[in-house]
């Protein structure tokens, strides 16, 4: 209620003002001014008052500093993350300066420099130093700022270390999902044609591929049986020709994985990507370690999302059909944030930066900072349940006489190589 009376006496304040003004151009007229005429009084008394609003500018502007500084982020939970405030914080001293020297000489000379009938403006087209300078300034300015952001970015993006812990954030309408090694150290491989309710992430293992081919086969039996016993409308009996048509086809690429997978398992040993996914371990739960490096691998399943994780100072894309990664080195926990921030309540989140869907803004995940102690014994509780429950089994090679030929050795190595820059 109270906002509404506010509201109605603000609006009630405008309409008065505008009559006001109005009763002021009628009593001009009626005494013979033209709106055009601008007395010498008035030119002064705009002047002066661009002086007192220049004052009341930066103090209003200087108040919003101070009043809003407690919704700023608090200080980086990660190392990468001071370089970028630091790199930040120089941008802001040089914007500070040009944004103080212009309006304060932009007020100034308006409020100085007021229209007066026996002055006349000094005509000065031209001046080669001045533009030298205002041209070479700005320039030498952005150099400095563009070398010192690629430095900071090169420092960022260099490769990871080979012991950086290795964790995968999978991205999909409208929720995040992590992946972690299990205790072979090692991310299994992935196909999307994989992907059901039991494997999210189409994490590649003997028993995902029969499970996979099984789904197919009875869908397949499902409809063929529709089609047979049943009366269809002409155009339904054609899609669901289709929709066999595409679960043969599933049937033989995933029958051509699992060929694949066999071979390449039998060449590469546990250097194979397809021996090492069944103790993978899948959470909706997101923990990392501080002090220690981690490598941040990420997929998406549908449209492109963003890793942000503004107090970390991180941000990366998930992009359909590729990986992209980020590596960096936390440094506060989540304990230690609590008190530095006064706010026992407070979490790392895992946020999307990319406007994916309706439910966009809803698409977070807690992230979990802690000391090396209590990351391994949360990681102990996660190796308990695995992503099949078993270790990964070496698979035998398929007889001639399986639904799909087995490839060349050169044909293979050409076709693991493909599916592991388009999977993993």
């Amino acid at each position: 209620m109270n906002t509404l009376l506010i509201l109605l006496v603000a609006a009630f304040g405008v309409m008065a003002i505008a009559q006001m003004a109005r009763v002021y151009e009628l009593t001009a007229k009626l005494r013979g001014h033209r709106e055009e005429d601008i007395s010498e009084s008035d030119n002064r008394m705009n002047g002066r008052l661009m002086w007192v609003f220049c004052v009341a500018y930066f103090a209003f502007f200087l108040w919003l500093l101070i009043a809003y500084s407690d919704k700023l982020l608090p200080v980086s939970a990660s190392e990468h993350g001071v370089w970028l405030d630091n790199m930040m914080f120089w941008n802001w001293v040089v914007l500070f300066i040009v944004f103080f020297i212009t309006n304060i000489a932009l007020f100034w000379f308006a409020g100085k420099y007021y229209h007066r009938k026996d002055r006349k403006a000094f005509w000065y087209p031209h001046n080669n130093t001045i533009e030298i300078w205002w041209t070479v300034v700005p320039a030498v300015v952005m150099m400095g700022i563009i070398v010192y952001g690629l430095i900071t970015w090169n420092r960022i993006m260099k490769p990871a270390s080979p012991d950086a812990l290795y964790v995968e954030l999978y991205a999909k309408q409208f929720d995040w999902t992590a992946r972690y090694t299990g205790a072979d150290g090692v991310l299994g491989a992935t196909d999307y044609r994989l992907i059901n309710d039991v494997n999210p992430l189409g994490i590649v293992t003997e028993k995902a591929i029969a499970t996979r081919l099984e789904e197919l086969a009875t869908e397949k039996a499902a409809i063929l049986k529709t089609l047979a016993e049943e009366v269809i409308a002409p155009d339904k009996r054609e899609e669901l020709e289709i929709r066999v048509e595409h679960l043969e086809r599933m049937a033989a690429r995933i029958t051509h994985l699992k060929v694949l997978m066999a071979q390449d398992i039998e060449q590469n040993g546990q250097a194979s990507a397809y021996a090492h996914g069944t103790d993978d371990i899948v959470t909706k739960e997101f923990h990392l370690p501080v002090h220690k490096e981690v490598k941040l691998v990420m997929r998406s399943r549908d449209v492109i999302h963003s890793m942000y994780l503004p107090h970390v100072r991180a941000q990366m894309n998930a992009v359909p059909g590729m990986t992209t990664t980020f590596h960096m080195v936390p440094t506060i926990t989540t304990d230690s944030m609590r008190l530095i921030t006064n706010n026992p309540a407070f979490d790392y989140i895992l946020m999307c930066n990319k406007i994916c869907g309706a439910s966009h803004y809803n698409m977070q995940m807690t992230l979990t900072l802690e000391d090396a102690v209590s990351y391994d014994n949360w990681m102990a509780e996660q190796l308990k349940k695995p992503f099949e429950g078993q270790p990964a089994a070496t698979t035998p090679v398929p007889a001639a006489n399986d639904t799909i030929p087995a490839a060349t050795s050169t044909q293979t190595a050409a076709i693991v190589a493909a599916d592991a820059n388009k999977t993993n």
